[in-house]
């Protein structure tokens, strides 16, 4: 199976749930991801909101945010967040 079979048969995780895992595994965020890290905490879904910005933007940002976080688990997460996001 390819990412976008498994991503359309598997239901996506609460973004509050990959918020916790991503601040587990990245010890040191960019300080620039940080305050989308906080937003994420507040977030379920893809179609939530945070104040006035949708989690789709949150998302985003925080991607654009954490070129530097790398490895296995990023790459995994990161992968997970883009197709939210393009989904």
């Amino acid at each position: 199976m390819n990412q976008q079979t498994i991503a359309n048969t598997t239901p996506a995780r609460s973004l509050h749930v990959i918020g916790r895992e991503i601040l587990v595994n990245w010890k040191k965020p960019y300080f620039g991801a940080v305050p989308y890290l906080s937003a994420l905490a507040d977030l379920e879904t893809i179609e939530g909101s945070y104040g006035d910005d949708s989690a789709r933007s949150i998302v985003r940002y925080f991607l654009s945010n954490a070129t530097t976080w790398r490895g296995e688990v990023a790459r995994r997460i990161k992968a997970e967040l883009n197709l939210m996001v393009k989904g």
